[in-house]
């Protein structure tokens, strides 16, 4: 079986960003059934120097964007600095999920052996096939800030079960 580098991007990115978006929905009801100030929500973190909710939701956004417009060989979607609130995160995931779904499927299919420049926050950059970009960066720190935003509002007492992140089965 061959599985194309859409598939392993966005196609594994797509459901993860909807099972997001559900969490945040998960943490906004917990928020209004308690009255607890969204904002206190997400700026909750594991650890004093770990990312905070908010600042999670935004890196899983940004590793989706960044490796897809990179493999397709297109600028990457980019958010104002308007400080996001739950609705605004939610709107910035619908709008990832609509920027990866808009790049071309063959441009990302064959972009497996090209070379493509990661860029930092901090201006450094790294460069990667397209295959470990997605393979051994992207997919990892995608994952890696998803689950992080799941086991903060765990922490937090949100209700959220396994199902939760992992969202409902897909068809083989």
């Amino acid at each position: 079986m061959t599985i194309s580098v859409y598939e392993a991007s966005v196609g594994v990115f797509m459901p993860y960003l909807r099972n997001l978006s559900g969490l945040l929905d998960h943490a906004s009801a917990y928020a209004r059934a308690r009255n607890i100030d969204p904002a206190v929500l997400l700026g909750m973190r594991l650890y004093p120097n770990m990312y905070s909710l908010k600042q999670q939701v935004g890196e899983a956004n940004r590793h989706a964007i960044a490796c897809c417009a990179l493999l397709a060989g297109h600028e990457p979607l980019s958010f104002g600095d308007i400080e996001p609130d739950l609705d605004e995160l939610k709107r910035r995931i619908e709008a990832t999920t609509d920027f990866v779904q808009s790049l071309p499927r063959a441009a990302i299919d064959e972009a497996g052996d090209k070379e493509v420049v990661f860029t930092f926050k901090s201006g450094a950059q790294r460069a990667f096939t397209g295959r470990s970009l997605l393979l051994g960066f992207s997919v990892p720190q995608f994952f890696f800030h998803v689950t992080t935003a799941y086991d903060i509002l765990r922490h937090a007492g949100v209700d959220l079960v396994k199902k939760d992140f992992l969202g409902p089965p897909r068809p083989a």
